[in-house]
C-alpha cells in the first residue's frame, strides 16, 4: 500500500468552485482498481489549502490513475484556480493505528 499527498493552493476566492471542479473526479476516481481511499479536505487554518489524502494498493495503480480521463479532465478543470501543487507519495514499511 502507499499514499499519495497532494496539497494545492488556489486562489482567494475560488475555493468552492475548485472543490466542485473536483467532486467527478474524486466519485470516478474511488471506482478505480487499487483505489483504497480518495478524498478531499479543506483546512480550516488555511484559507485556500486544500489536501488530496489518497491510498492506493500499488504505485502501478497510482500511475495508472494520473492517466484516466476522470483525472485529466479535473486537471484541466483545476488549472484555472491552483496556484501551488506539491504531491508527495508515501511508501510506508508498516502502518499501526493509535
Amino acid at each position: 500500500m502507499i499514499f499519495a499527498i497532494a496539497t494545492i493552493h488556489v486562489k482567494p476566492g475560488t475555493q468552492e468552485d475548485c472543490i466542485a471542479a473536483a467532486k467527478t473526479c474524486i466519485a470516478e476516481t474511488q471506482k478505480e482498481p487499487g483505489c483504497m481511499s480518495y478524498d478531499l479536505h479543506a483546512s480550516v487554518t488555511e484559507p485556500g489549502k486544500l489536501v488530496f489524502v489518497e491510498r492506493w494498493e500499488s504505485r502501478a495503480h497510482l500511475d495508472a490513475h494520473t492517466k484516466t480521463p476522470h483525472f485529466l479532465a479535473w486537471r484541466a478543470a483545476g488549472a484555472p484556480f491552483i496556484t501551488d501543487r506539491h504531491i508527495e507519495v508515501i511508501h510506508p514499511e508498516q502502518v499501526t493505528g493509535l
